[in-house]
């Protein structure tokens, strides 16, 4: 029996407007590191308003959706990695845990697509709805349900220090307009040439132009000035022991793992050093309970005369109850503890169970002592010249951290974290992108300290002066300069990023409003 031709050209129909799609999440997910081939970014939402032309909006949702799918199935992919190697989940449990989280991170693919779709059907031009809308859905979901501000489109352009001068201003989300309105302009100008009747997009082209420009000379500005040194420089070494992670909270591989960063640090320290950081939990036990072990420590610290940070699980009591932390110690060149700042943002599944009372059946990945709380506040370690902001691992990806710790007075800040749960995967380079993006926003150096890689320091404007390679015993040093602490960013936050969110609503409500007013007035025709 043949298909009716209506029901086969829409299955037709569907089927290239799903493959359009699908190009473009790959695109997209290729533009991030590993390859990290960014210029990729400036095409790859091509094929996708392509598949959008003439679309209903529940089409434009699902093609949205599918592009998504792809993208983060494909940049995520490490996750595996994590539920099996290290968080001893079967593959039937890893898989639909993996694919739940891509779902969920795809939907706000669709919805902006959605939003932009509705705009368009009620004369609202997509070089205007799209890039908010796309805003707006990625500030959502950097905060919503703990938040997860990964790969955003901005994040791929990460080495392009001219560009990214402008996270200063509005943060990532100035670099993602500028890539999202440049496919827009892309696209419209290929079906001009092609010959579809389309119009060139001159005004959307001249906006975008503008914008261009003004983006690269204020970049090339900001790279070319020359900072007023008020502070002194800060001599840093940055230890990366590599210790592997089966074996890391075994107490039989204790004195192994101090070994390992004592002799390390001995070798960055030969020309002499102000600050010494050693990565996230690179103490595997409470420094607070084991006098004998925190004592050599501490005559580390006063044999190098320096300042020793270092990452360490802590305890304290809240309310009457013993409470964990994921905490980073500050020792003084005269060994004395000066200081502890606590992990903030927690990962979930991963430090705590959210809804643990309900979720009982559900066991976390990370091998630890209980259930981690938050910190309470951002606490800023000092070194006796330079104030630090110590985020810990996952939290470096959440730009209003980075804030709070240089509103508080630091002016360098510090990583430090344990991507050996990556494993030899492309997330430690997509988690060091992200932590560029601290740096410039802030106008503060970053440097970054992990047991297995990638350890760095990154100057105020993103630039990555010196980086290690993954799962190898190395340490890296150099002079880093404070920061001024001054930025527009600093004093106005995610304001770009809100507004983005109200006129994606005003955007909705405008289009719901006008279809209804249509349907109300019995016009079949609209979508």
């Amino acid at each position: 029996m043949s298909i009716p031709f209506s029901l086969s050209s829409a299955v037709q129909l569907f089927d290239r407007r799903a493959m359009l799609a699908i190009a473009s999440g790959i695109l997209i997910a290729l533009s991030f590191p590993n390859p990290g081939l960014s210029f990729l970014a400036w095409i790859a939402l091509i094929p996708l308003l392509i598949a959008m032309e003439e679309s209903t909006p529940r089409e434009a949702f699902r093609i949205g959706l599918i592009c998504g799918i792809t993208a983060y199935a494909i940049v995520l992919y490490w996750l595996n990695i994590v539920f099996t190697q290290y968080g001893h989940l079967p593959w039937s449990v890893s898989i639909p845990v993996y694919l739940l989280l891509v779902l969920w991170l795809a939907l706000f693919y669709g919805l902006s697509t959605l939003v932009s779709r509705l705009g368009e059907l009620v004369g609202i031009k997509a070089a205007f709805t799209l890039p908010v809308a796309w805003i707006a859905f990625d500030f959502i979901r950097s905060f919503l349900f703990s938040g997860f501000a990964w790969a955003m489109l901005g994040h791929s352009q990460f080495r392009t220090l001219p560009l990214i001068q402008i996270a200063d201003l509005a943060g990532v989300y100035g670099i993602t307009l500028l890539i999202v309105l440049a496919n827009i302009v892309l696209h419209r100008a290929l079906r001009a040439v092609s010959g579809a009747g389309v119009p060139y997009p001159v005004k959307s082209a001249v906006t975008l132009l503008l914008l261009f420009i003004g983006t690269l000379f204020y970049g090339f500005s900001c790279l070319n000035s020359q900072d007023s040194a008020a502070s002194k420089p800060l001599r840093v070494a940055l230890i990366q022991g590599n210790i592997p992670q089966d074996v890391k909270w075994s107490p039989a591989f204790r004195e192994n793992t101090l070994d390992t960063y004592e002799r390390l640090t001995r070798d960055a320290s030969k020309g002499g050093v102000d600050l010494i950081v050693w990565p996230e939990s690179a103490v595997p036990f409470f420094f607070q309970d084991e006098p004998l072990q925190a004592e050599r420590i501490r005559n580390l610290a006063r044999e190098l005369k320096a300042c020793l940070l270092f990452g360490s699980p802590a305890h304290e009591l809240r309310n009457g109850k013993s409470t964990f932390l994921n905490s980073a110690f500050m020792v003084s060149p005269l060994g004395e503890t000066v200081g502890r700042a606590d992990k903030m943002h927690l990962v979930p599944f991963g430090e705590y169970v959210p809804l643990g009372n309900i979720l009982t059946f559900i066991n976390k990945i990370v091998v630890g002592i209980g259930d981690f709380a938050p910190g309470e506040h951002a606490v800023t370690l000092d070194t006796g010249n330079t104030k630090l902001g110590v985020q810990v691992c996952y939290e470096v990806i959440f730009p209003e951290l980075a804030r709070q710790y240089v509103q508080a007075g630091a002016r360098v800040l510090v990583a430090i974290t344990n991507d050996a749960w990556f494993g030899r995967s492309s997330a430690p380079y997509q988690h060091l992108a992200i932590s560029t993006f601290r740096a410039v926003e802030t106008r503060t150096p970053l440097i970054r300290a992990a047991n297995t890689g990638v350890t760095a320091i990154v100057d105020q404007n993103g630039h990555i002066r010196t980086m290690t390679a993954l799962f190898v015993e190395a340490y890296r040093t150099g002079e880093v300069q404070p920061g001024s602490g001054k930025s527009l960013y600093l004093a106005i936050g995610d304001t770009p990023a809100w507004l983005c969110v109200l006129l994606t609503a005003g955007i909705a409500l405008f289009a719901w409003f006008k279809r209804k007013k249509s349907v109300s007035r019995g016009n079949s025709h609209v979508p």
